[in-house]
């Protein structure tokens, strides 16, 4: 029986174009992989650290005077502002890596980058925290899609490992996720004050930035830098280009309406293209698999827009009215931030069920088309806040809080709903895009998400901004707001799912 090695030898063989990375394996995958995993690990610790914290401390550090609904008004739409933009700078990152840069100083100089904004976001005032932020967004833009990439450039093509070296890594991405709302938020920000937690989440970053450099021999040659790209001038290019870059990021942080007619125009930049792409082509087919794309991507918005809730509107929800469990881990008693961390709980239980359970549904000849995947992710969108809105009308008691159990629940329903949707639309851009449009076809991807965390913090606004209460909404409004976002994503869920035969035809095969 051939070994794991000897198959990827001979497939390099077939493929000359490939170069492997350096002899050596752990758990049947290259070494390189568990490089990338541990620095991918402490910079989604960094990163979900931050956000586990941010709109609360803006809220309360920066905005307490305007009183607390206009606060958390304030708090949601920054919020809104730098999560979309962290998805709008993966393209050029991209760009950079591949002709300037290469991905291994990608990586290394956007951790370095994210680090120095996490100890920026320490500073008590405004202006310095916006610029902090803004720091974070270019250098995300640099690390974070060219990681992802270097793991694939690990196997050559056809390489059966490749899928279970994927799902290794995106359990290090989940793992990160899981383990910073409890330690920096919780343990540490709930402690001594979130500044202190932004700096454990900076640590964590520079964590990362040690893993990667001390293991990097087992890298080699994967994601050096171009051909005559070397030496210090392209990185000295590019820190300029990235500090020119943080003032535009900073002004568009700072204004929200700006930001939105922005993120617009891209949007609508994106259909025209990919209509004028699809009718170039010659192919009919093609065009319909663009229209089909971009619809695609319309239900992606509305299902992040309500899913991106999480870091928001729901925070604040669980700040104020939510009652947690009454328990004690060796003199720690979890508070409200510990919420955050639930989706990588349920990521990490149920992402291999769910893959299982699509590969025995294809067997037996009932897998779900794309379309009708997410009108169910849509549908797990929706039910996780109808659990809400029954919670808060009916089962609040005389301190008007409801039990944690519910918050829970919504997680893991929208959770269910995340595994029908996401995966599956990151396969969808592969199948339905030409090859030489690929890259393009998933930073349109990735736009639309940014289109959503921009929409989730406007409906955000609305849920924790709304009605003054002590802390800020009161619950009527949350459970108004939510009401509307239930009945919204069922009758947008509907639709897609009646759609489904059309979207199919249109889609000329690609399942």
């Amino acid at each position: 029986m051939s070994s794991p090695s000897n198959k990827a030898a001979a497939k390099t063989a077939a493929d000359p174009t490939f170069l492997p990375p350096p002899p050596g394996e752990f758990l049947g995958h290259p070494r390189a992989l568990w490089n990338l995993f541990g620095t991918e690990f402490w910079e989604r610790f960094m990163y979900y650290g931050m956000r586990a914290m941010l709109a609360v401390h803006v809220a309360a550090t920066f905005f307490n005077h305007l009183g607390g609904a206009a606060a958390r008004e304030q708090a949601s739409l920054t919020y809104g502002g730098f999560t979309s933009l962290v998805y709008m700078t993966g393209i050029a990152g991209g760009f950079i890596a591949d002709r300037i840069l290469g991905y291994q100083r990608s990586i290394m100089l956007g951790g370095a980058m994210m680090a120095a904004g996490s100890f920026m976001l320490m500073a008590p005032d405004l202006t310095t925290f916006l610029v902090g932020l803004a720091v974070i967004v270019v250098g995300n833009g640099l690390f974070k899609p060219n990681i992802s990439t270097m793991v694939g450039k690990l196997y050559a093509p056809g390489d059966a490992r490749r899928d279970s070296g994927f799902t290794i890594f995106y359990m290090g991405i989940n793992a990160g996720a899981l383990i910073a709302p409890v330690i920096c938020a919780s343990l540490i920000g709930a402690r001594y004050g979130y500044q202190w937690g932004f700096f454990a989440a900076a640590m964590g970053m520079i964590l990362g930035l040690v893993v990667f450099q001390v293991v990097k021999g087992w890298l080699g040659h994967v994601g050096t830098a171009p051909e005559g790209k070397k030496g210090f001038a392209p990185i000295i290019q590019v820190l300029v280009g990235c500090a020119v870059l943080v003032v535009p990021v900073f002004f568009l942080l700072s204004k929200s309406d700006v930001l939105g007619g922005l993120l617009i125009a891209m949007m609508l930049a994106l259909v025209v293209y990919f209509i004028y792409s699809g009718v170039t082509s010659g192919s009919k087919a093609q065009l319909h698999r663009y229209i089909a794309m971009l619809i695609l991507f319309v239900a992606n918005i509305l299902f992040w827009s309500l899913f991106e809730q999480a870091g928001s509107s729901l925070n604040f929800l669980a700040q104020d009215f939510v009652r947690m469990p009454d328990v004690s881990i060796f003199g720690w008693t979890p508070t409200f931030e510990v919420f955050q961390s639930v989706n990588p709980v349920f990521i990490i239980l149920l992402a291999p069920i769910f893959a299982t359970l699509w590969v025995k549904l294809d067997k037996a000849d009932w897998n779900p088309s794309i379309p009708r995947k997410f009108s169910y992710g849509l549908v797990g969108a929706a039910l996780g806040f109808y659990i809400l809105v029954f919670a808060l009308n009916h089962t609040a008691g005389a301190d008007g809080k409801i039990s944690w159990i519910w918050l829970t629940l919504t997680y893991l329903i929208h959770t269910m709903g995340e595994l029908c949707l996401s995966p599956i639309g990151l396969a969808m851009v592969t199948k339905l895009a030409k090859p030489s449009e690929t890259g393009l076809a998933m930073g349109g991807w990735f736009l639309s998400i940014a289109m959503a965390n921009f929409v989730a913090g406007r409906i955000a606004a609305i849920a924790s901004g709304g009605s003054e209460g002590e802390g800020g909404s009161s619950l009527v409004q949350y459970a108004a707001t939510f009401n509307q976002l239930f009945w919204l994503g069922i009758v947008i869920a509907v639709l897609f799912f009646l759609a489904a035969p059309l979207i199919n035809k249109l889609m000329h095969g690609v399942k």
